[in-house]
């Protein structure tokens, strides 16, 4: 894989938007391994590492609105019933889907800036907040600031790591636990937390 990576990184910051721009719409590879690799072959100092944070953040950005469109362009049925019959070849489950999807409707900013935190998940939901015609502005910040935070977090362990000398299963296992993690706290947040702020407003009276 980091054969075709070095290969399109030849093209510079072009290569490099592009590479985020596509794994928004098809996330092979995956974003988290995409940041990694940037953060440790692409960022020699912090100044490149600002620029590639820039870079990529647009880039996925971008990516989000094509989908938004698309679900705007498509409605609710049919963004569902193609969710229905692609969802497995991406890892995304129709039922999750669903479910997240009847979570914009509660709170769709955020939505918006959790699911950017959930690998396959945040390729594709903004489909949903499209074919819902949730407001584009409100959808929009939430979005950037969850891509922000997400691309920085990986940019930043790949530089860290950086010389490190620390090999590639190493680095595996600690991307493999950070995204568990991530996945673990967004899904009881959706599950739990309107429970849970309803428990907070009776113990405050």
């Amino acid at each position: 894989m980091t054969g075709p990576l070095s290969a399109i990184l030849g093209f510079g910051l072009f290569g490099v938007f592009c590479l985020a721009f596509t794994e928004k719409i098809l996330p092979v590879p995956p974003s988290h391994v995409l940041l990694l690799f940037l953060g440790m072959t692409a960022a020699p100092d912090s100044s490149m590492l600002a620029i590639l944070l820039a870079e990529t953040t647009v880039a996925s950005f971008a990516g989000c609105l094509v989908w938004y469109g698309v679900g705007r362009r498509i409605g609710f049925d049919r963004a569902d019933r193609l969710i229905e019959r692609v969802g497995r070849y991406v890892f995304l489950r129709p039922a999750t889907y669903r479910k997240l999807g009847q979570a914009y409707r509660r709170n769709h900013v955020r939505v918006s800036l959790l699911a950017q935190f959930i690998p396959t998940v945040r390729n594709y939901l903004p489909i949903a907040a499209g074919a819902l015609c949730l407001p584009a502005l409100p959808f929009a910040m939430a979005t950037l600031l969850g891509a922000t935070i997400w691309n920085a977090g990986f940019l930043l362990t790949g530089y860290l790591l950086r010389g490190s000398g620390q090999d590639s299963f190493t680095v595996g296992l600690r991307i493999i636990v950070i995204v568990v993690a991530l996945e673990t706290v967004f899904m009881l947040a959706l599950r739990y937390g309107p429970a849970w702020r309803r428990r907070i407003r009776l113990a405050l009276g």
